[in-house]
């Protein structure tokens, strides 16, 4: 369908329907914020149905079935589950075909919100339907910028270079909304990370590296022996550091079994509140490549980021066609930081382009330059990622409502 006129001087009022699907747990909170922002709206009542967890739940879905049957990453685990995923898939379009909604929003997990999206649209072709995060169209497989126009009408994008990636590839029309990081970025600049130094015992005599192996069992397995190496390096070069690491419980198990195995041993600290305070307390970070290096740019740290996938992936990377997988670096448009992908991953290289970021270098002030353009990318002029977000779902919406 057309995109809906703005309407500067008219409030979308009245009661909606809307059908919203998560796929994962952090497509659940994405969609939470969102239906905090859509029920905040004095004008309007909205009905919802579709698929979602905790967070979408406690803001008025219920979820056709839980968010667990179909909450999986890779290939790998995938496949054990793809019958059920793929009936979940049926049941869902199922439901919105008899919910007969105002609009559909699809939030992240593309493998499973795409193909209901696509055949909603089949069935019910004058229904707007939105998509709450952008495919990866920029790194790989851009020909799906273009196919998405078939059943997309809009795309409401995290990343402030994505509406010109979908414009370029000719994809559906694209809104950069927001990163959610940014509604906490007062809060992140706020962090102590000197109350964090008393707390652990640093004296500040030390740099401190904050080391972040990630969060996926897969990425502590392949990331945590060549980040203790790196460390051990620069110990045996005459540039002790203290070590903090944020550690996530799940994972914390396979965090301590591979520490036995490092011989500078770090900190560990949890909860977001005693990470940030990590990151703005730490001289630079030694960092898993993910949203992460967005988090670290937020806090203004210097960085080094390193990742190794699997042997199958690894095989697929000249699929990719982006200048960096580093979202901070695409973010600024430039490879400001430093980045060590599969065979360049070695302790000696991630060694080497710490060390300067120890110290007053030229390399660190470049750091420190490049970190200080990184807010005014993300930072929307007014407002909150959500309310940008809602503000768009509800233009559709109510334009569909005002045909029936």
């Amino acid at each position: 369908m057309a995109e809906p006129k703005r309407t500067a001087d008219r409030t979308p009022t009245g009661n909606l329907n809307l059908f919203v699907v998560a796929g994962e747990h952090s497509g659940d909170a994405l969609g939470a914020k969102l239906m905090a922002a859509l029920n905040a709206r004095p004008d309007v009542r909205i009905q919802y149905s579709g698929v979602g967890g905790e967070g979408m739940a406690a803001h008025g879905l219920t979820s056709l079935f839980p968010l667990d049957e179909v909450a999986v990453m890779g290939p790998m685990s995938i496949l054990p589950r793809l019958p059920r995923i793929v009936r979940r898939v049926y049941n869902a379009v199922d439901a919105a075909i008899a919910a007969r909604p105002d609009c559909v929003v699809i939030i992240d997990s593309p493998e499973f919100t795409h193909p209901i999206a696509k055949r909603i649209r089949r069935r019910l072709p004058g229904v707007p339907v939105v998509d709450y995060v952008s495919p990866s169209v920029w790194a790989w497989r851009p020909g799906r910028a273009r196919r998405m126009r078939a059943y997309i009408d809009h795309v409401m994008a995290l990343l402030p270079f994505e509406p010109d990636a979908h414009k370029r590839l000719g994809g559906p029309a694209c809104t950069y909304v927001g990163h959610p990081l940014i509604e906490r970025y007062d809060w992140i600049q706020a962090q102590d990370g000197a109350a964090l130094a008393g707390r652990l015992g640093l004296t500040g005599e030390r740099p401190v590296v904050v080391v972040l192996p990630g969060s996926r069992a897969s990425e502590v397995a392949r990331m945590m022996r060549p980040f203790g190496e790196a460390l051990a390096l620069l110990q045996m070069r005459g540039r002790p550091v203290d070590v903090v690491l944020p550690v996530v419980e799940s994972v914390r198990p396979l965090v301590e079994a591979a520490l036995a195995d490092w011989t500078v041993k770090p900190h560990l600290v949890s909860g977001d509140a005693d990470k940030f305070a990590a990151f703005r307390l730490a001289t630079a970070a030694l960092a898993a490549s993910g949203t992460v290096t967005l988090e670290l740019g937020l806090a203004g740290t210097p960085m080094v980021v390193a990742y190794k996938v699997d042997a199958v992936a690894a095989r697929l990377r000249f699929l990719l066609k982006v200048h960096s997988v580093v979202l901070a670096n695409l973010v600024l448009g430039e490879n400001a930081f430093p980045e060590y992908l599969q065979e360049a991953c070695t302790p000696e290289r991630l060694a080497d382009a710490l060390a300067p970021l120890l110290s007053e270098t030229p390399e660190r002030m470049a750091q420190l330059a490049a970190l200080a353009r990184i807010p005014p990318r993300l930072l929307l002029e007014t407002g909150s990622p959500s309310d940008a977000a809602a503000e768009i779902v509800l233009r559709y919406a109510s334009c569909r409502a005002n045909l029936k």
